[in-house]
């Protein structure tokens, strides 16, 4: 009777075993299921950057959306035997946890660097499209361009050096030698550039147009009342891209023929103008980064 006993309680300890070494498996990974129609159904973590509106954001029901998550919802809705899981975070947690395979692809309005080809998947097919410009304080609205920023020898308020912003002045400096504008690496990846200009820490600062039409522009923005106070100046239309984990070719390839079919609908240009009130891919011919 003893043993008997005693070898149920083995068994019962094996099990508890097993499932928790299963479920410990299931952390950070994908899962299989197939679907009614019989089709295998992988799930993914698609992360965002949740405090980027409008390109990514929480909702007021606490629900994804922004241009970039809601194109790839219409992606996920094109493959079939992929689940998206959406999972908002930050920025930076975004990058490392698409590098170390806790999410296996990551939208955060990401510009193209050759640093980053090293630690991620760009897919052939950009996701969007974004407006990138110079904040300055009113009364330098006259400052258009880089160039013109340079040759007033005005200082930017700093950028880190793993931001692809760094990268675009960087290349802007290279190509111009003798006209560069003073380019600083900073600690944070992202800085309040509004406030900095506006406290005339800096003379301008980098900036992407859709979060600056949410702090300055919208009615409900932080920085409404700088409206009159500062400006914002586009100096480049940029294509943006989702960062896929360096094993996730076959997912890449996937998400390339559905991102692909939605374009040729037309349906990124709807929303570009419905989350940045404007349609960027108007001006896709002029675009060469």
């Amino acid at each position: 009777m003893f043993k008997q006993k005693k070898k149920i309680f083995q068994l019962a300890a094996i099990g508890l075993a097993s499932l928790a070494i299963l479920a410990g498996c299931n952390l950070g990974e994908t899962s299989d299921k197939d679907s009614e129609d019989g089709v295998k159904v992988r799930t993914v973590k698609v992360a965002f950057d949740q405090a980027s509106k409008p390109i990514s954001y929480l909702d007021d029901k606490g629900n994804p959306t922004g241009y970039d998550v809601e194109v790839m919802k219409l992606v996920d809705e094109l493959l079939p035997e992929y689940k998206f899981e959406y999972v908002g975070t930050t920025s930076d947690d975004l990058l490392i946890g698409v590098e170390q395979g806790k999410y296996q692809v990551g939208v955060k309005n990401a510009f193209f660097t050759q640093e980053r080809t090293e630690k991620f998947i760009f897919p052939k097919e950009f996701l969007g499209l974004s407006s990138a410009g110079l904040v300055l304080r009113k009364e330098d609205e006259a400052v258009k361009t880089l160039a013109d920023f340079a040759k007033k020898g005005y200082s930017l308020a700093p950028i880190a050096a793993n931001n692809a912003q760094y990268t675009i002045i960087d290349e802007y400096n290279k190509a111009n030698p003798d006209n560069q504008v003073k380019l600083q690496a900073g600690d944070a990846f992202t800085i309040d550039v509004v406030q900095w200009v506006n406290e005339k820490r800096v003379d301008g600062g980098v900036m992407i147009e859709g979060p600056f039409k949410q702090q300055v522009l919208a009615e409900d923005g932080p920085y409404h009342n700088l409206k009159g106070e500062v400006v914002y100046n586009e100096f480049a239309v940029i294509k943006t891209w989702p960062l896929f984990n360096k094993k996730e070719q076959e997912f890449a390839d996937a998400y390339d023929k559905a991102i692909t079919q939605i374009k040729e609908q037309k349906k990124t240009n709807e929303l570009s103008t419905k989350f940045y009130g404007r349609d960027l891919f108007e001006v896709l011919e002029t675009v060469n980064r």
